[in-house]
């Protein structure tokens, strides 16, 4: 019997699972459960960031599960995120309920919202579609300018004080945690192969016996209600809201650039880009002019030299040195 060549034995180095998906998934665990531990001991400051950071880490990561693993690239982040902040006031006021019970009602308000939509922006595709969930959100903000039962441009007040930072710090976690379980269902399971397939390519998907709609509409509703989710914590740390505050496009041109940033489509992604774009903001806080435009520039390099993020830079990097190290052997 010959030897085995050069290249066979080569061969299982070259083709080996690479080893950073797992270290990630031990990572997150060790992460959440580090902040939980160390919020106690954390100044206001920290506290505060820490707030923002997981708040926007959790709507980054819902809107990459629509665009980067569905393809379904939404423009309308405002309108779920109003949503959930309009429905927890609503609930607090209005009926009474602890703002711990209303804080689902947010996220459920958002999932029963896509579900209502739904049927009409699934006709759009591609860019249309896109241009279909910003008007959506356009149409909800001016609508909840006008319509005086929600209080007009004015809003609402929480008719209940909100909890300290600590507690405030501990609904972020929460939501964070919820969006981490889904985020890991979703991706890790058979949907995940689904949910690629429609995305690649819907006709062919649906020719081999896969319901694009239906995959779409379960992809849409728990974006949606994740986003809720984040929407009511908001509303309760502000204890005021408004229509031009919480439909204003800014949550949606900040989830897309953390994103964008971070890596569309990569788990760790929503993560790297919030950091980074938190931590640019903190920096630049005392220029928002100049924040505003280095911004820019920073996406437009991103989308240019490194279509993937951050992320997907740094990955593209150790395959080639993994590649490389195993050719050497």
């Amino acid at each position: 019997m010959a030897p085995p060549s050069t290249s066979a034995l080569r061969a299982p180095a070259m083709t080996a699972r690479p080893w950073w998906p797992e270290l990630w998934r031990t990572l997150i665990p060790a992460a959440l459960l580090l902040l939980a531990l160390m919020a106690p001991v954390m100044s206001d400051y920290a506290l505060e960031i820490g707030f923002r950071l997981l708040l926007l880490v959790a709507l980054a990561e819902a809107w990459n599960l629509m665009a980067g693993y569905g393809g379904l690239v939404s423009l309308g982040t405002a309108s779920f995120v109003g949503v959930g902040a309009y429905v927890l006031t609503g609930a607090v006021n209005k009926a009474g309920l602890h703002w711990a019970l209303a804080l689902p009602l947010g996220g459920l308000a958002g999932a029963l919202l896509a579900l209502v939509v739904s049927r009409a922006v699934f006709r759009l595709r591609g860019l249309y579609f896109t241009v279909g969930t910003l008007a959506l959100a356009e149409a909800l903000r001016l609508f909840m300018v006008n319509f005086a039962p929600f209080g007009g441009a004015t809003g609402l007040f929480l008719a209940v004080d909100p909890p300290g930072l600590q507690g405030l710090f501990g609904v972020a976690l929460s939501v964070l945690v919820v969006t981490t379980v889904v985020m890991e269902v979703a991706t890790r399971s058979r949907f995940s192969i689904l949910l690629r397939t429609v995305r690649d390519d819907e006709d062919a998907a649906a020719q081999v016996g896969v319901r694009p709609f239906r995959i779409k509409l379960i992809t849409f509703m728990l974006a949606s209600f994740l986003m809720g989710l984040a929407g009511a914590a908001q509303g309760l740390k502000l204890g005021a809201i408004e229509p031009y505050g919480m439909f204003g496009m800014n949550w949606t041109v900040t989830v897309l650039s953390v994103v964008v940033i971070g890596g569309q489509g990569l788990r760790a992604g929503p993560v790297v880009g919030a950091v980074f774009v938190v931590a640019l903001a903190e920096l630049l806080a005392d220029w928002p002019a100049v924040h505003l435009a280095i911004t820019g520039v920073i996406l437009i390099a991103v989308i240019r030299f490194a279509p993937q993020g951050l992320v997907g830079l740094g990955l593209a990097l150790l395959r080639r040195r993994d590649f490389g190290s195993g050719g050497a052997r």
